[in-house]
Protein backbone atom coordinates (compact mmCIF):
# COMPACT_ATOMS: atom_id res chain seq x y z
CA UNK A 1 0.00 0.00 0.00
CA UNK A 2 1.43 3.25 -0.99
CA UNK A 3 0.08 6.77 -0.03
CA UNK A 4 0.55 9.91 -2.23
CA UNK A 5 0.88 13.67 -1.67
CA UNK A 6 0.68 12.29 2.14
CA UNK A 7 0.41 16.36 3.03
CA UNK A 8 -3.29 16.23 2.33
CA UNK A 9 -5.40 14.94 4.76
CA UNK A 10 -9.03 13.51 3.23
CA UNK A 11 -8.13 10.42 1.24
CA UNK A 12 -9.96 8.64 -1.57
CA UNK A 13 -8.78 5.15 -1.34
CA UNK A 14 -8.42 2.40 -4.47
CA UNK A 15 -8.92 -1.39 -4.06
CA UNK A 16 -7.48 -3.61 -6.85
CA UNK A 17 -9.36 -6.24 -7.71
CA UNK A 18 -7.55 -7.32 -11.24
CA UNK A 19 -9.94 -7.49 -14.19
CA UNK A 20 -9.37 -6.31 -18.14
CA UNK A 21 -8.13 -2.87 -16.75
CA UNK A 22 -5.42 -4.73 -15.32
CA UNK A 23 -4.74 -7.15 -18.16
CA UNK A 24 -1.77 -7.88 -20.43
CA UNK A 25 -1.43 -9.14 -23.96
CA UNK A 26 1.86 -9.91 -26.25
CA UNK A 27 0.47 -7.78 -28.75
CA UNK A 28 -0.91 -3.94 -28.61
CA UNK A 29 -3.76 -4.96 -31.21
CA UNK A 30 -4.85 -8.04 -29.62
CA UNK A 31 -7.86 -6.73 -27.46
CA UNK A 32 -9.42 -10.77 -26.78
CA UNK A 33 -5.86 -13.17 -26.03
CA UNK A 34 -5.02 -11.17 -23.06
CA UNK A 35 -4.47 -12.33 -19.27
CA UNK A 36 -6.50 -10.47 -16.74
CA UNK A 37 -5.16 -9.54 -13.66
CA UNK A 38 -1.37 -8.36 -14.40
CA UNK A 39 -0.96 -4.93 -13.26
CA UNK A 40 -1.22 -3.88 -9.93
CA UNK A 41 -3.01 -0.84 -8.72
CA UNK A 42 -0.70 1.28 -8.44
CA UNK A 43 0.60 0.58 -12.13
CA UNK A 44 -2.83 1.57 -12.97
CA UNK A 45 -2.62 4.81 -11.11
CA UNK A 46 0.68 6.14 -12.09
CA UNK A 47 -0.13 5.11 -16.16
CA UNK A 48 -2.72 8.32 -15.82
CA UNK A 49 -0.95 11.41 -15.54
CA UNK A 50 -3.73 13.36 -15.30
CA UNK A 51 -5.21 11.48 -12.17
CA UNK A 52 -4.15 13.94 -9.58
CA UNK A 53 -5.26 17.07 -11.82
CA UNK A 54 -8.97 15.25 -10.85
CA UNK A 55 -8.51 14.86 -7.04
CA UNK A 56 -9.60 18.43 -5.40
CA UNK A 57 -7.12 18.30 -2.81
CA UNK A 58 -7.39 14.67 -2.01
CA UNK A 59 -4.57 11.70 -1.26
CA UNK A 60 -4.94 9.13 -2.98
CA UNK A 61 -4.09 5.78 -1.32
CA UNK A 62 -4.00 2.57 -3.66
CA UNK A 63 -4.30 -1.11 -2.02
CA UNK A 64 -4.12 -4.63 -3.83
CA UNK A 65 -7.09 -6.67 -2.80
CA UNK A 66 -6.90 -9.34 -5.31
CA UNK A 67 -5.69 -10.57 -8.87
CA UNK A 68 -8.56 -11.92 -10.22
CA UNK A 69 -10.31 -12.49 -14.10
CA UNK A 70 -13.82 -11.41 -13.16
CA UNK A 71 -15.61 -14.59 -14.49
CA UNK A 72 -13.81 -15.98 -11.62
CA UNK A 73 -15.59 -13.75 -8.84
CA UNK A 74 -16.07 -15.79 -5.91
CA UNK A 75 -17.45 -15.33 -2.47
CA UNK A 76 -14.16 -14.98 -0.46
CA UNK A 77 -13.20 -11.98 -2.44
CA UNK A 78 -16.78 -10.17 -2.24
CA UNK A 79 -16.69 -10.52 1.79
CA UNK A 80 -12.57 -9.49 1.91
CA UNK A 81 -13.85 -6.57 -0.61
CA UNK A 82 -17.10 -5.25 1.41
CA UNK A 83 -14.79 -5.52 5.07
CA UNK A 84 -11.85 -3.16 2.94
CA UNK A 85 -14.57 -0.67 2.07
CA UNK A 86 -16.12 -0.74 5.52
CA UNK A 87 -13.19 -0.62 7.50
CA UNK A 88 -11.82 2.64 4.57
CA UNK A 89 -15.09 4.09 4.54
CA UNK A 90 -15.64 4.35 8.42
CA UNK A 91 -12.57 6.56 9.13
CA UNK A 92 -13.37 10.23 8.46
CA UNK A 93 -10.30 11.46 6.60
CA UNK A 94 -11.63 8.45 3.57
CA UNK A 95 -14.21 10.49 1.18
CA UNK A 96 -14.63 7.67 -0.97
CA UNK A 97 -13.35 4.38 -2.40
CA UNK A 98 -12.95 3.95 -5.95
CA UNK A 99 -12.87 -0.15 -7.03
CA UNK A 100 -11.29 -1.71 -10.35
CA UNK A 101 -12.86 -4.25 -11.27
CA UNK A 102 -13.40 -7.04 -14.27
CA UNK A 103 -16.81 -6.16 -16.33
CA UNK A 104 -17.59 -9.97 -16.92
CA UNK A 105 -19.00 -10.30 -12.78
CA UNK A 106 -19.29 -5.98 -12.16
CA UNK A 107 -22.54 -5.72 -11.84
CA UNK A 108 -23.33 -8.85 -9.58
CA UNK A 109 -20.35 -7.41 -7.39
CA UNK A 110 -22.16 -4.18 -7.56
CA UNK A 111 -25.36 -5.27 -6.18
CA UNK A 112 -23.95 -7.15 -3.45
CA UNK A 113 -21.84 -3.85 -1.85
CA UNK A 114 -24.73 -1.54 -2.55
CA UNK A 115 -26.93 -4.06 -0.56
CA UNK A 116 -24.08 -4.93 2.51
CA UNK A 117 -22.14 -1.51 2.73
CA UNK A 118 -23.94 1.05 4.80
CA UNK A 119 -22.89 4.39 4.36
CA UNK A 120 -23.65 7.30 2.36
CA UNK A 121 -20.06 7.67 0.81
CA UNK A 122 -19.65 7.06 -2.67
CA UNK A 123 -17.97 3.60 -3.55
CA UNK A 124 -17.24 4.18 -7.36
CA UNK A 125 -16.24 0.92 -9.50
CA UNK A 126 -14.62 1.24 -12.65
CA UNK A 127 -13.45 -1.24 -15.83
CA UNK A 128 -11.97 -1.72 -18.99
CA UNK A 129 -12.78 -3.33 -22.35
CA UNK A 130 -9.48 -3.61 -23.50
CA UNK A 131 -6.28 -4.39 -21.54
CA UNK A 132 -3.91 -1.84 -20.72
CA UNK A 133 -1.60 -3.17 -23.23
CA UNK A 134 -4.06 -2.01 -26.11
CA UNK A 135 -3.00 0.53 -28.74
CA UNK A 136 -6.00 2.96 -27.49
CA UNK A 137 -6.81 1.22 -23.91
CA UNK A 138 -10.15 2.51 -22.45
CA UNK A 139 -8.59 1.91 -18.63
CA UNK A 140 -7.36 5.21 -17.90
CA UNK A 141 -9.75 7.13 -19.25
CA UNK A 142 -12.46 5.36 -17.07
CA UNK A 143 -10.48 4.91 -14.09
CA UNK A 144 -10.23 9.21 -14.56
CA UNK A 145 -13.70 9.24 -14.87
CA UNK A 146 -14.22 7.13 -11.88
CA UNK A 147 -12.13 9.70 -9.61
CA UNK A 148 -13.89 12.49 -11.08
CA UNK A 149 -17.18 10.75 -9.62
CA UNK A 150 -15.73 9.63 -6.50
CA UNK A 151 -14.96 13.61 -5.73
CA UNK A 152 -18.49 14.82 -6.51
CA UNK A 153 -20.10 16.13 -3.99
CA UNK A 154 -23.49 14.57 -4.93
CA UNK A 155 -22.06 10.79 -5.35
CA UNK A 156 -23.76 8.65 -2.72
CA UNK A 157 -24.02 4.68 -2.97
CA UNK A 158 -22.16 2.26 -5.44
CA UNK A 159 -21.78 3.56 -9.03
CA UNK A 160 -20.49 2.24 -11.80
CA UNK A 161 -18.38 4.40 -14.11
CA UNK A 162 -17.49 2.86 -17.70
CA UNK A 163 -17.24 4.95 -21.61
CA UNK A 164 -17.91 8.27 -19.82
CA UNK A 165 -21.40 6.92 -17.89
CA UNK A 166 -22.50 6.92 -14.19
CA UNK A 167 -24.72 3.65 -13.74
CA UNK A 168 -26.40 2.70 -10.09
CA UNK A 169 -26.25 -0.38 -8.88
CA UNK A 170 -29.14 -1.70 -9.36
CA UNK A 171 -29.86 -1.03 -13.07
CA UNK A 172 -26.10 -1.63 -14.34
CA UNK A 173 -25.87 -4.70 -16.93
CA UNK A 174 -22.85 -5.79 -19.23
CA UNK A 175 -24.93 -5.65 -22.42
CA UNK A 176 -21.90 -6.24 -24.92
CA UNK A 177 -18.78 -8.73 -25.29
CA UNK A 178 -16.62 -6.54 -26.84
CA UNK A 179 -17.73 -2.29 -27.01
CA UNK A 180 -16.20 0.09 -24.99
CA UNK A 181 -19.68 1.23 -24.14
CA UNK A 182 -20.12 -2.35 -22.67
CA UNK A 183 -22.82 -1.25 -20.04
CA UNK A 184 -26.49 -0.19 -19.80
CA UNK A 185 -28.87 0.58 -17.50
CA UNK A 186 -32.01 -0.45 -19.21
CA UNK A 187 -34.90 1.42 -19.03
CA UNK A 188 -33.85 3.87 -16.18
CA UNK A 189 -31.08 5.13 -18.33
CA UNK A 190 -27.71 6.01 -16.45
CA UNK A 191 -26.95 8.15 -13.45
CA UNK A 192 -25.28 10.47 -15.30
CA UNK A 193 -22.43 11.48 -17.60
CA UNK A 194 -18.38 12.30 -17.22
CA UNK A 195 -18.36 15.15 -19.45
CA UNK A 196 -14.57 16.90 -20.10
CA UNK A 197 -13.83 16.58 -16.52
CA UNK A 198 -17.14 17.34 -14.68
CA UNK A 199 -20.11 15.33 -13.90
CA UNK A 200 -24.00 15.69 -15.80
CA UNK A 201 -26.18 14.05 -13.15
CA UNK A 202 -29.80 13.28 -14.26
CA UNK A 203 -32.75 11.27 -12.57
CA UNK A 204 -32.98 10.95 -8.61
CA UNK A 205 -30.63 9.11 -6.57
CA UNK A 206 -31.29 5.34 -6.42
CA UNK A 207 -30.05 4.08 -3.10
CA UNK A 208 -31.40 0.74 -2.10
CA UNK A 209 -31.78 -0.09 1.32
CA UNK A 210 -29.11 -1.89 3.06
CA UNK A 211 -30.07 -5.48 3.34
CA UNK A 212 -31.12 -6.81 6.84
CA UNK A 213 -28.26 -9.31 6.45
CA UNK A 214 -25.51 -7.11 5.94
CA UNK A 215 -23.63 -7.84 8.73
CA UNK A 216 -23.83 -11.54 8.78
CA UNK A 217 -21.98 -11.04 4.97
CA UNK A 218 -19.07 -9.77 6.42
CA UNK A 219 -18.91 -12.12 9.23
CA UNK A 220 -20.23 -15.52 8.08
CA UNK A 221 -17.24 -17.93 7.23
CA UNK A 222 -18.61 -18.08 2.78
CA UNK A 223 -18.39 -21.34 3.55
CA UNK A 224 -21.78 -21.16 5.31
CA UNK A 225 -23.47 -19.02 2.89
CA UNK A 226 -26.22 -20.51 1.28
CA UNK A 227 -26.06 -21.96 -2.28
CA UNK A 228 -28.67 -20.59 -4.99
CA UNK A 229 -28.40 -21.37 -8.36
CA UNK A 230 -29.91 -19.86 -11.07
CA UNK A 231 -32.10 -21.49 -14.26
CA UNK A 232 -33.38 -19.87 -17.00
CA UNK A 233 -36.88 -21.06 -18.64
CA UNK A 234 -36.85 -22.07 -21.95
CA UNK A 235 -38.29 -24.66 -24.67
CA UNK A 236 -38.17 -28.38 -24.06
CA UNK A 237 -37.17 -27.46 -20.89
CA UNK A 238 -36.17 -30.67 -18.23
CA UNK A 239 -37.01 -30.80 -14.72
CA UNK A 240 -34.05 -32.83 -14.28
CA UNK A 241 -31.96 -30.35 -13.31
CA UNK A 242 -33.92 -28.84 -10.85
CA UNK A 243 -34.26 -32.31 -9.03
CA UNK A 244 -30.77 -32.83 -9.40
CA UNK A 245 -29.63 -29.50 -7.67
CA UNK A 246 -32.67 -30.00 -4.90
CA UNK A 247 -30.79 -33.72 -4.00
CA UNK A 248 -27.46 -31.87 -4.22
CA UNK A 249 -28.34 -29.50 -1.04
CA UNK A 250 -29.49 -25.96 -2.64
CA UNK A 251 -31.11 -23.66 -1.20
CA UNK A 252 -32.39 -21.31 -3.38
CA UNK A 253 -33.18 -21.00 -6.74
CA UNK A 254 -33.37 -17.78 -9.13
CA UNK A 255 -36.03 -18.77 -12.15
CA UNK A 256 -35.46 -16.74 -15.00
CA UNK A 257 -39.03 -17.14 -16.65
CA UNK A 258 -40.13 -16.15 -20.30
CA UNK A 259 -41.62 -13.34 -21.20
CA UNK A 260 -43.99 -11.80 -17.90
CA UNK A 261 -42.27 -14.79 -15.63
CA UNK A 262 -43.83 -17.75 -17.41
CA UNK A 263 -42.00 -20.56 -16.62
CA UNK A 264 -42.80 -24.00 -18.60
CA UNK A 265 -44.75 -26.55 -17.16
CA UNK A 266 -42.54 -29.46 -16.66
CA UNK A 267 -40.08 -26.69 -14.22
CA UNK A 268 -42.70 -24.95 -12.32
CA UNK A 269 -44.10 -28.09 -11.31
CA UNK A 270 -40.75 -29.65 -10.23
CA UNK A 271 -40.20 -25.94 -8.68
CA UNK A 272 -43.73 -26.27 -6.10
CA UNK A 273 -41.98 -29.25 -5.49
CA UNK A 274 -38.40 -27.95 -4.48
CA UNK A 275 -40.58 -25.91 -2.47
CA UNK A 276 -42.58 -28.02 -0.29
CA UNK A 277 -38.97 -29.25 0.43
CA UNK A 278 -37.84 -25.34 1.40
CA UNK A 279 -36.18 -24.55 -0.84
CA UNK A 280 -36.65 -20.76 -1.27
CA UNK A 281 -37.43 -20.16 -5.06
CA UNK A 282 -37.46 -16.64 -6.89
CA UNK A 283 -38.37 -15.54 -10.31
CA UNK A 284 -37.31 -12.90 -12.77
CA UNK A 285 -37.81 -12.85 -16.54
CA UNK A 286 -35.68 -13.12 -19.12
CA UNK A 287 -36.55 -10.41 -21.01
CA UNK A 288 -33.66 -7.20 -21.08
CA UNK A 289 -35.86 -4.67 -19.74
CA UNK A 290 -39.20 -4.07 -17.61
CA UNK A 291 -39.95 -6.26 -15.03
CA UNK A 292 -42.85 -8.80 -13.96
CA UNK A 293 -46.58 -7.44 -14.03
CA UNK A 294 -48.88 -8.80 -11.57
CA UNK A 295 -49.55 -12.03 -9.87
CA UNK A 296 -47.04 -14.86 -10.40
CA UNK A 297 -47.43 -18.48 -9.01
CA UNK A 298 -43.77 -18.35 -7.59
CA UNK A 299 -42.28 -14.54 -5.31
CA UNK A 300 -40.96 -12.01 -7.91
CA UNK A 301 -37.79 -10.74 -7.21
CA UNK A 302 -37.70 -7.28 -5.79
CA UNK A 303 -36.90 -4.20 -7.88
CA UNK A 304 -36.95 -5.72 -11.30
CA UNK A 305 -33.67 -7.07 -10.90
CA UNK A 306 -31.73 -9.53 -13.57
CA UNK A 307 -31.36 -13.38 -12.82
CA UNK A 308 -27.48 -13.13 -11.08
CA UNK A 309 -28.46 -10.31 -9.02
CA UNK A 310 -31.53 -11.47 -7.99
CA UNK A 311 -29.41 -14.67 -6.90
CA UNK A 312 -27.41 -11.86 -4.76
CA UNK A 313 -30.33 -10.53 -3.08
CA UNK A 314 -31.72 -14.31 -2.48
CA UNK A 315 -28.62 -14.89 -0.59
CA UNK A 316 -28.74 -12.36 1.70
CA UNK A 317 -32.18 -13.38 2.80
CA UNK A 318 -31.21 -16.67 3.75
CA UNK A 319 -28.22 -15.83 4.89
CA UNK A 320 -29.12 -14.61 8.11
Amino acid sequence: MQVLNAKKCQKIVVLGTGGTIAGTAASASDHTGYTAGQLSVQHLLDAVPALHDSLQGHDLVGEQLAQLDSKDMDHATWQALAQRCAHWLAQEEVDAVVITHGTDTLEETAWFLQKVLDTNKPVVMTCAMRPATALAPDGPQNLLDAMVVACDPLARGVLVVCAGQVHSARAVQKVHPYRLDAFSSGESGPRGFVEQGQVRWQGGADLSQVHAHARAALSVPVAQWPWVAVLHSHAGADARQIQALVAAGVKGLVMAGTGNGTVHETLASALLQAQAQGVVVRLVSRCAQGQIVGQTVFTAAPLGLNAVKARVSLLLDLLG
